[in-house]
This record gives C-alpha cells, structure tokens and sequence, in this order.
C-alpha cells in the first residue's frame, strides 16, 4: 500500500508545471464553490433564525402600507396569543448612502421580551428602555462603524424625513451564529410623537404586529384567527409563520439565487472538465509505463488505481486549499457585506460541500483515462517505445 501511495504522489508531480496549474484551476474553483454557496446559505439565513413560535402580521396588500396600532389589543385578545409587539422599518442613511445598515423602530420592553436571541445585559436593557432617545446596536454593526455605548447616532430619514439622533444604549449580541448583529433598534414612541408634528396622517400606524403564540403546533389557526378579526376591515391583515415571513422576502431574490446556484455548478463542471483533460493527456503519455507494469506481472486494476489514485489526490490537494481558504475569504466579505448579508459565514455544511466535489471531480477526471490505460494491450503499449 505504501509502495502505491508513493508511486502515485511522483507520478503527480513528475510534469510539475501542469500539476502546479491544474491545482491551482482546482484551488480557484472549489473557492468559487464555496463563496457562491455561502452567499446563497446568507440569504436564507433569516429563515433559519426564525422562530417557531412567532408569526408575523402585516397588511393584506402589501408590507408598505401600514397597520393601525388599535389592531394590537384585538390581536392580544385572540386565544392562544402569549404576547404581542411591533416593529417599523425606518430606512435612514447613516452620514452617506453607502453606509446601509437595517433599522426598526420597536417598541422595546416587548420587542426584547419577543426576541429572547438578542444579548444584552440587565443595565444596557434597562437603560434602552428608560431613554426613549436611546438605541441598540448589534455587536457587527457597532464593530463595523465604531459604535460604543453613550455615543450619538444621526441618521438622515428617507421615509421620515430629517435628521434623527439617537444615543446608543446598548451593543447586543446573538444566541446564535444565525442570529442578525447588525441591525438597529430604538423607540417607537419617539418616531410617533415626531409624526405628530412633520406627518400627523402617519401618527399610531405601525409596519408588522410580531405575536408570540403559547403553543407553536397552534400557529396555522391562530394566525386564521388573527387575519379573521380584521376581515372587510379597512386594513386587512395577512399573517403567517415567521419562516414563512421571512422566506417572502428570500422569493423576491429567487432568480437571483436561482444563478448563483447555476453558477457554482458550472464553475464545478469546468474544472472537472480541466481535471479530465490533465489525467487524459497524463495517462496518454505513460502508455507505454503502463505496458511495461502489465508485461512485468503488475494486473491492470494495479495501473487503473495507479491513475485514480493521482487524479483524487490533486483533487483533495487543490479541494483542501480552497476549503482553507474559504474560511478567510467569507469573514472578509462579511466584514464589508455584513449589512446586506448578515450570515454570510461559511458553514459546515458549505466545507463539506467543497469536500464532496473535489471528490466528485477526481473521480470523473479519472474514469476514461483508468479504462484506456486498463485495457491496452501488451503489444500496442511497448509499440511506443519504437
């Protein structure tokens, strides 16, 4: 066995220029792989930090059309509910537009009570809730633009129009990998109030009702009997699981995602296409070795594992540096797309991925070279030496 592995790992770098070129083709690819697949597993990672316990109201036409507050203490009212809060997308720019980063406009104690996920310490909590100039940032958000607790954030409104400056009460941390840190929250109450002044028809009108239901298996006829409530009203709600919630966002990227999967694909076939070329003309060149192992007694399963053994071991070589490098390369992109793609970090899941098709590559490059060289005739080989 050891006599093989060394045979094979000379052979790989007998022609060394071609072997450096091909691992470096497979190093590019397997990278590729894993960056598109973890750009695809970014945009659904708020579908996996979904709760099954919460579900989302909000208006039956469409999300930009709000909601009235009254509708919370009829929502509450419905059995099964546990608790009820609410939240409004707010859509400022933080000094330039470039600097996007979500922000919502929540009511806290609830909010918070709702979202068990977001860390914070007994005082940073406190502290949001009593100062209702305060807000909280999430721990990448406030890594990203500097943020400390006590500092002053000025957002310019695009929705709300003017400039709205908050005090940072907190830097709230996830539960989990999957959980969103780099978002924003701050009071409710302090946007209402300024639309009574600046947009007094806005005033008490709320983006989503997010509900907390005592039982998840419940959720499918809780949320029948929330939208029931407000049926022929003049504002018709739409509820549905937080998943479910969450994927309706995921659907209006669907061609998006639909091509980055196509991609990652390709760029999977195109390497494997590359592999089978280099073990073609590798085993193409020994033919003539390969005659002389099977005149001297060597069977031709010996030759063929000669061959598969080479093409797998440039595949796992080249597969092994991309994954490694798959790692650094989704925590810088997190680092500057961190806003737009919160859980863009590469998963176990992504690794194995890449593992798996390096090994498909190498089989398949190997296939047609390991059945020539498997069935060549004595005579034919050594006829090259001539």
């Amino acid at each position: 066995m050891f006599f093989i592995a060394r045979l094979i790992f000379r052979n790989a770098w007998r022609h060394r220029l071609r072997t450096t070129l091909t691992l470096l083709g497979m190093v590019v690819a397997v990278l590729a792989f894993g960056l598109l697949r973890t750009f695809v597993d970014a945009w659904y990672a708020g579908v996996e930090s979904a709760a099954a316990n919460r579900v989302i109201s909000r208006n039956a036409v469409s999300l930009v059309f709000p909601l009235p507050l009254s509708y919370r203490d009829r929502i509450r009212a419905v059995p099964g509910v546990k608790q009820v809060s609410w939240a409004n997308w707010f859509g400022g720019i933080y000094k330039e537009p470039r600097n996007f980063f979500a922000q919502f406009a929540i009511e806290p104690a609830s909010y918070l009570k709702l979202y068990p996920e977001l860390l914070l310490s007994d005082e940073e909590r406190a502290d949001f809730i009593r100062d209702r100039r305060g807000c909280i940032v999430g721990a990448k958000l406030a890594e990203k633009y500097g943020f400390k607790v006590g500092d002053t954030i000025t957002l310019r409104g695009t929705i709300y129009r003017g400039d709205w400056s908050f005090v940072v009460r907190g830097i709230y941390h996830a539960a989990s990998k999957k959980t969103d840190v780099s978002t924003m929250f701050f009071h409710w109450d302090l946007l209402n109030e300024s639309l009574k002044k600046i947009s007094p028809r806005y005033v008490n009108n709320i983006g989503v009702f997010v509900t907390e239901v005592e039982d998840a298996n419940n959720v499918a006829q809780i949320s029948l009997d929330i939208d029931a409530q407000f049926k022929n009203s003049a504002a018709e709600t739409l509820t549905e699981t937080e998943q479910a919630f969450q994927l309706s966002f995921v659907a209006m990227s669907d061609a998006i995602i639909t091509a980055i999967r196509a991609v990652a694909y390709v760029v999977i076939i195109i390497i494997m296409a590359v592999m089978a070329n280099t073990m073609a003309m590798t085993a193409r060149e020994r033919t003539a070795e390969y005659a002389t192992l099977k005149a001297l007694g060597f069977k031709p399963s010996f030759v063929g594992w000669l061959i598969f053994g080479e093409s797998l071991l440039l595949a796992w070589i080249g597969g092994a540096v991309g994954m490694l490098l798959t790692l650094p390369a989704t925590h810088a992109l997190g680092a500057s797309l961190g806003a737009f793609l919160p859980g863009l970090d590469a998963s176990n899941a992504t690794l194995l991925s890449q593992f798996f098709a390096a090994t498909l590559v190498g089989v398949v490059a190997a296939i047609a070279p390991v059945r020539r060289a498997m069935s060549i005739r004595i005579v034919e080989g050594l006829r090259a030496y001539a």
